[in-house]
């Protein structure tokens, strides 16, 4: 890290969801002109910024969690016996480079309060270590406060909780030193070659950096989250830059199976929205796609569908949450965005009207079931293309049941076309986000759809088909 006229240059990492990490960095590269790296271990990638830049982290749409990297090591040679290695990790707090990394997140500290932020500690109910658990999943703490900070979309939630302005102190009071700054160690994990635990290294880690600092533990509400990253034997060791992770910034009525709002992202860059573009999600949930692309890419125009009516209800909510929010905060409230309570295998939309189909297919894990994915998937690829576009329709398609899909797209092969796969996790699910064109074919013409066009639903054809599929 370098540093000029106080201006310090630091290296930010980035948690971002698994299979994401190149859009990620194209973001990164677009919005702050800077190139990111990813990192060996899926889900993170690294990108030098200046102090005078910091607040243009905060709103990145793609990443998750923002910490700040105090050192890093690709081979570090960890001992061979675990009270060895645990000794090395103790001797390790007093040698680091801490001072930069920490006046950043003492800067961090100032710009969320501008924003209106909660500051300081981070009230929230962590969650302990679990071992070797993956960065994209660390995220599932519950909170009230979602940390959004986006000044052109006027953004910020900030609902300040009565009397936390009286507990708790800003970052320069804390590092005057008028009061014992509170702070965690987490560990994140993987590889099979450690000696030891995360939790022993959190602990062992955690106790040195204590005595070094003279810093208070405390799990819960801490000022400071130290963090150590073990991925083989690539070591980081960084401190947190986000209180909570910036994916749950749109939502506000969640539902059994909410997308984060980061994968949402990059789910929609891939499809490349277009000026008057017609977006359709015609499974949307709780609204997390299409409320994301009518922030994000806010001159198509979205349509967000569900045959539930708790998941039509949701989305509303949803929307109308965060038009309240924009109005409060004087931008335009009104979004780009529709809801309707539709019949999925029977669109109430024209035959080639829409440009891109967006949307999170059932796994048949948390919703639905396997058994209905085998009847549903075929006759909702089918009614999506009726209405997607030929030739120039795309549809990116998010799920776990890969089965089922790939049977699913090859029986409409003459109205689908695969062009890429992305790999990601999904609360742990393994999963795929398929981009498919939709090709010249017109519906209704090729051998996939011709008996079963509309209007003339041959029942002996379904019969036959639904034997076949048993």
């Amino acid at each position: 890290a370098k540093e000029t006229d106080n201006i310090i240059t630091v290296t930010v990492g980035a948690t971002v969801p698994t299979g994401f990490e190149l859009t990620a960095a194209e973001e990164v590269k677009e919005k702050i002109g800077v190139d990111a790296r990813v990192s060996k271990d899926r889900g993170r990638i690294y990108f030098p910024i200046t102090t005078d830049k910091l607040f243009q982290v905060h709103l990145l749409r793609s990443v998750d969690n923002l910490f700040v990297v105090v050192e890093e090591y690709d081979h570090y040679q960890f001992k061979q016996s675990k009270e060895e290695a645990l000794m090395d990790f103790q001797q390790l707090a007093s040698k680091l480079p801490w001072t930069n990394a920490l006046e950043v997140w003492k800067l961090n500290g100032t710009l969320k309060k501008k924003k209106g932020h909660r500051k300081g500690g981070n009230g929230s109910k962590m969650k302990p270590n679990i071992e070797a658990h993956h960065a994209t999943e660390a995220d599932t703490e519950q909170q009230e406060l979602t940390e959004a900070v986006d000044a052109s979309e006027g953004q910020t939630k900030a609902e300040s909780t009565p009397g936390l302005e009286d507990c708790e102190q800003t970052s320069e009071e804390l590092a005057s030193g008028a009061k014992p700054i509170k702070f965690r160690v987490t560990c994140n994990r993987a590889g099979d070659k450690h000696s030891f635990s995360s939790n022993e290294a959190a602990r062992d880690f955690g106790g040195a950096v204590q005595e070094f600092f003279q810093w208070k533990a405390d799990m819960t509400k801490f000022d400071i989250e130290v963090l150590l990253n073990i991925h083989n034997e690539e070591v980081v060791i960084g401190i947190a830059l986000t209180e909570e992770s910036l994916h749950r910034r749109n939502i506000s009525h969640f539902g059994p199976t909410t997308l984060r709002s980061t994968l949402c992202y990059g789910m929609l860059r891939l499809c490349k929205p277009q000026a008057s573009d017609i977006i359709l999600d015609p499974m949307c949930g709780t609204g997390a796609i299409p409320l994301e692309g009518a922030i994000e890419f806010n001159s198509s125009f979205y349509i967000a569908g569900d045959n539930n009516d708790m998941a039509v209800n949701r989305t509303v909510n949803n929307i109308c949450h965060i038009q309240k929010r924009r109005a409060d905060k004087g931008s335009a409230p009104c979004l780009p965005i529709d809801t309707v309570r539709w019949d999925l295998c029977s669109l109430p939309m024209r035959t080639s009207s829409v440009d891109i189909i967006i949307t999170d297919m059932p796994f048949g894990k948390r919703m639905g079931s396997r058994k209905k994915n085998w009847d549903l998937y075929p006759s909702c690829l089918r009614e999506m293309a009726r209405v997607c576009r030929p030739g120039t329709g795309k549809a990116v398609l998010l799920t776990q049941d890969k089965k089922c899909f790939a049977k699913a797209i090859s029986r409409m092969g003459g109205l689908w076309r695969k062009l890429h796969t992305v790999w990601v996790n999904v609360g742990g699910l393994h999963a795929g986000v398929y981009l498919l064109k939709r090709t010249g074919a017109v519906f209704g013409q090729t051998p996939e759809d011709v008996h079963e066009s509309r209007g003339a639903l041959n029942e002996q054809a379904n019969e036959k088909e639904d034997k076949e599929l048993s």
